[in-house]
């Protein structure tokens, strides 16, 4: 992701060994309910293959 996209948060602390935390903007969470929305199909798909 680009850092102007501001879907994700990327947190560097910095420590050793080193630790990185990702995360939902805001912004990005605007999107959890298509992402929600592909992951049932997904499911659907799924069930419906093994038929």
């Amino acid at each position: 992701m680009c850092k102007s996209d501001e879907i994700i948060h990327k947190e560097i602390y910095p420590v050793v060994p080193p630790k990185t935390e990702y995360s939902m903007t805001e912004f990005g969470e605007t999107l959890r309910p298509i992402i929600m929305a592909m992951c049932d199909w997904g499911r659907t798909y799924k069930r419906n293959m093994i038929k």
